[in-house]
């Protein structure tokens, strides 16, 4: 029993481990370039590949997929293509970071995040998809919906904020709603990210012991958990009610972040077919010098403090 015991608590340890790396690698991906690669994988921690997705595929594979997502960018807009991603799942589920990914190297004026707050007092009077309609793309833009109208589905049906003819006439009017936006030229992806209840578990305490991290977690989140199984229940019914041939569902297993994060993202590549766009390389011109021209003093109390005037820089490599 003790050795069992032991081996139970080695293995959270190493889970434990694997996700404070993750957090860690996310800090860095922003500034991760091909050449920085090798350089970042040698002064890292490495943890056991055993309880985490090997490091340098990840990095090496993140950056060719967001190579291929700056093409397929270029390709929706010189095509005037319309692209919604829904992006669905429990709390902590990875959303959030899989959109990230996604945005992190491309145009916002392009590709944009939408993550509407709960609905205000007029909002909630309004025909219920009215208020996501005015955030759909016009030709050569792509929307990433962080939850979206599937809240009625899931949230409002689990926390009692619609009533059952609200709950029902969502069901009756979703996949028309879909087909609409199909038909009228919107590529619509829906995407669900599941996760166990004990990495769920996991996820939670994680947050509440990270101070970085507290506020990702809302009241709504924590109750949430404590109704794992009604949650549950809603995604089956969701599933069932909504998995239509126009808008069909995809299911990304989420567990281990970095592999469903590159899985996402190399599956919303095949889902219209792209090609490189040629572009001329840009010219720098030369800078116009005129002899009459004095720069103006910057007064010293406009300048922001060089508190880190004294820290040494890295060496060369």
């Amino acid at each position: 029993m003790s050795r069992s015991k032991d081996s139970a608590q080695s293995a959270m340890q190493d889970r434990i481990n694997a996700e404070i790396q993750d957090n860690l690698d996310e800090d860095l991906e922003l500034e991760l370039e091909d050449s920085d690669l090798d350089d970042l994988l040698a002064e890292g921690h490495e943890v056991s590949e055993k309880h985490a997705f090997p490091r340098k595929l990840y990095f090496t594979e993140l950056l060719r997929l967001q190579r291929e997502l700056i093409k397929f960018q270029d390709w929706v807009v010189a095509n005037k293509l319309k692209v919604v991603v829904l992006f669905e799942g429990r709390d902590s589920a990875g959303k959030g970071g899989a959109i990230k990914r996604i945005t992190q190297r491309l145009n916002p004026r392009v590709c944009r995040t939408v993550a509407l707050p709960a609905p205000g007092e007029r909002e909630r009077s309004q025909w219920y998809f009215q208020r996501y309609v005015p955030h759909l793309p016009a030709g050569g833009e792509i929307v990433l919906f962080d939850r979206s109208w599937y809240n009625r589905a899931g949230v409002e049906r689990v926390m009692g904020f619609c009533t059952d003819e609200e709950y029902e006439d969502f069901f009756r009017s979703v996949p028309e709603f879909e087909k609409l936006l199909v038909r009228s030229g919107i590529v619509l992806v829906k995407y669900w990210f599941s996760i166990s209840d004990e990495e769920q578990n996991l996820r939670f305490r994680m947050r509440i012991d990270d101070p970085l991290k507290q506020w990702k977690l809302s009241p709504m989140d924590l109750e949430s958990r404590r109704r794992w199984e009604a949650y549950t229940k809603a995604k089956e019914v969701m599933f069932e009610r909504t998995h239509i041939p126009e808008a069909p569902w995809y299911v990304i297993e989420a567990v281990e972040k970095k592999r469903a994060r590159l899985n996402c993202i190399a599956h919303l590549l095949t889902r219209i077919p792209y090609q490189e766009v040629p572009h001329e390389k840009p010219v720098l011109p030369a800078r116009v010098h005129n002899p009459d021209y004095r720069r103006e003093e910057i007064p010293a109390d406009m300048y922001v403090p060089d508190i880190y005037a004294g820290v040494a820089p890295p060496p060369e490599r």
